[in-house]
């Protein structure tokens, strides 16, 4: 198996990006509003590809090609936003689906403009009916590449909370050691000592 082009690898971050891009407009409580933010990005992701692979990008063309390609895609999308109108739990659920959803769809979408351009595909003879298997298949290939993604993007919230929270405490512990010091030196009073330290805590 051959090793990546660089133009490949490009390729790929642009694909990676906007399917975190469209997890995080999927996860919009408002029904609709999700839906038209996902297609905004995809439509951006295609016209950073052909950018990329040295393609003339026509908006309306792009808008058609992605309305051909994703019409199942986003059918099974818009039937989970559906879920966003349950009171209280149902913006949580149907978020998290579409999230999912909106991810594997640009995954799927982006494979398939760059395997198009890759292998000497024009933006003009873009032809849907051949590639929409290729973007089904892609498609369910995509739900576990965002499910992926949504837990690397977890991890690092997580981390980052973490450093956070531990330079936090740093802090503390050195501000409290310079109260001890004043305290020790003799200027401030056990009072002012205490009543400081709550402070920081309480801060």
């Amino acid at each position: 198996m051959s090793e990546k082009t660089e133009r490949e690898k490009h390729a790929d971050t642009i694909i990676k990006n906007h399917i975190i891009w469209s997890m995080g407009a999927g996860l919009i409580p408002v029904p609709i509003v999700d839906f038209f933010a996902v297609s905004g990005i995809q439509l951006d992701m295609i016209r950073q590809l052909c950018k990329l692979y040295e393609q003339n990008f026509e908006e309306s063309q792009g808008k058609a090609i992605i309305t051909s390609l994703t019409g199942s895609g986003l059918a099974r999308m818009g039937a989970k936003a559906m879920i966003k109108f349950i009171p209280g739990i149902g913006s949580v659920i149907g978020g998290m689906t579409m999230s999912v959803l909106s991810g594997a769809s640009s995954f799927a979408l982006g494979e398939v403009f760059k395997k198009h351009f890759e292998t000497g595909g024009t933006f003009l003879d873009f032809d849907v009916r051949r590639l929409k298997k290729m973007y089904d298949e892609k498609f369910e290939k995509g739900k576990k590449v965002a499910e992926q993604l949504s837990k690397e993007q977890e991890k690092k919230r997580q981390a980052a909370e973490e450093t956070l929270s531990h330079k936090s405490s740093g802090k503390l512990v050195d501000k409290l050691r310079e109260l001890a010091e004043l305290k020790k030196e003799g200027l401030i009073t056990e009072e002012e000592f205490t009543s400081m330290k709550k402070k920081l805590i309480g801060e």
